[in-house]
Order: C-alpha cells, then structure tokens, then sequence
C-alpha cells in the first residue's frame, strides 16, 4: 500500500526523497555506504598543503607535483629507460594532458613487479605446465619479473638489430614500429611470446596511468584530472544536494594520518 500511496502522491515521495538526502548529510554517510562520521572521521586526518612531499626532478610543473613514490625497486637504469620510452609512445603526451613519462608510469610497473604482482604471489605456479588458449593468457613457469626483463632485453636487441640504435636512441615513429612488431608477433621470441609481453606492457600503462599516485604512477593525479574523477574523497556529503560537481581529486596518501 505504501508504495501505491507514493506513486500517487509525488508530493510525499518528494518529501520521503528530500528526508533520505538529509539523513545522508546528518550520519556522514559517503557514497557507496561508506560510514566517515563520528569516530572514523575523527581519526581520519589529512595532512596540510605544507606537509606534501616535495616536487620530483624533471617532472612538468615541479612547483604542484606531489613526489609519492619516486625510488627504483626492481628495474635497472637501462630497463627503467626502455620502459619509459616504450610507454610514453604507447600513452603519449598530447593536447588532452600528459603522457606516461610525465605520469611516472614505469616508476608503477617498476613498483608492481617488486612485489608481490611481480611474483607470481596469488598465482598457481606449480607444473605441469601446457600451452593454453590464446583467451587464458600466459600458462608457463615464468614470473611476470621474469618476462619484463626478457622483454625488455629482447626490445633493445631487437632495435639493435634493426636500426643499429638503442630503442632509446630511436624516432618516435622508429619505437612505433619496434612496439608494432611485438604486438603483431612478428617478433619471434623463444621464451616467451612477443604479443603477450606487448599486452601486459599496455595493461601495465593504462594502470600506472590511472592508479592512486601511491603506487608510483599518475603523477600528481594528473591522470585523473584528465577525467575529472575524483580519486579517494573520504566523503561525498558536501555535493549530495548538488548536480555533478568537479572536485580536486584526493590520494590515499592525504589521509594518512599525521604525527
């Protein structure tokens, strides 16, 4: 019966609406039920604009960056150079915003495979081992580490062989091609497949692109500036009320909390 009754009466269901929103804003309820009133919000405490990490080297707008994570964990300087390269050209600066470089995305894939990712941690790793189906992915004995580091090596050897140059060294349009090959398999590989690496690399560009800068990568929240997404907002009670509302995204790393 109630729910007749509001059909037939949009002045109630306003009403029944409006009362929602408010107990919404009074309990410091967060979109997506997360509670951040009372006790939690009392302990949750974001550090001033004094207190953020200073700007990383080399980086466009060194006065605004936030330097989260800015430290090699696992690639050489020479592997950390190709990745970098081979992720810009897959991500590239343009009018829309920057690229992976300025992102810090090989710095998120460098971090990603110093841990757990990059071991294999949740995966089953035990043979025996088949060759699956080209929809199952990798089914072999090697870590993802592992196939950066063939990758890597086999990219550069590759550029040498055909251009006589380091993939660094390389035109634009010349690491095009380079990266082309792998994803076309033309490159023929013994250990591991051309393509597949290709993929992982690209998978691993769209995520340092667009992971919390905790990681590594989207630098100063630059990529999500890029698609007005708001990042980890603690709570959204401000704007409930409020038609679609931009605001300066938010890092796991501001509400830390500080001593």
């Amino acid at each position: 019966m109630d729910r007749i009754d509001k059909q037939k009466d949009p002045g109630k269901r306003a009403v029944d609406s409006n009362s929602r929103r408010k107990f919404l804003v009074n309990t410091g309820y967060a979109l997506g039920g997360i509670v951040v009133g009372g006790a939690l919000g009392s302990l949750i405490k974001r550090k001033p604009a004094a207190e953020t990490a200073p700007a990383a080297p080399g980086n466009g707008n060194a006065a605004e960056a936030k330097n989260y994570n800015r430290a090699l964990m696992f690639f050489t300087q020479e592997q950390f150079r190709i990745a970098e390269s081979a992720t810009e050209r897959i991500f590239p600066e343009d009018e829309n915003g920057p690229g992976a470089k300025s992102l810090g995305v090989a710095f998120f894939i460098d971090h990603q495979l110093a841990g757990e990712w990059g071991f294999n941690g949740r995966d089953y790793m035990t043979p025996p081992f088949f060759t699956g189906e080209k929809e199952q992915g990798y089914q072999g004995r090697l870590k993802r580490r592992e196939i950066f580091e063939i990758g890597l090596r086999e990219m550069e050897n590759y550029s040498k062989t055909k251009y006589q140059k380091s993939f660094v060294e390389l035109s634009g349009e010349e690491q095009d091609e380079v990266l082309k090959s792998f994803e076309s398999d033309a490159v023929k590989l013994t250990t591991i497949s051309a393509s597949s690496f290709f993929k992982m690399l690209r998978s691993n560009t769209l995520e340092g692109a667009y992971s919390d800068p905790l990681y590594g990568g989207n630098m100063n929240m630059n990529g999500w500036k890029m698609r007005s997404y708001p990042g980890n907002q603690m709570s959204y009670t401000n704007i409930i009320d409020k038609e679609f509302t931009k605001i300066e995204p938010s890092s796991l790393q501001d509400h830390l909390v500080s001593h």
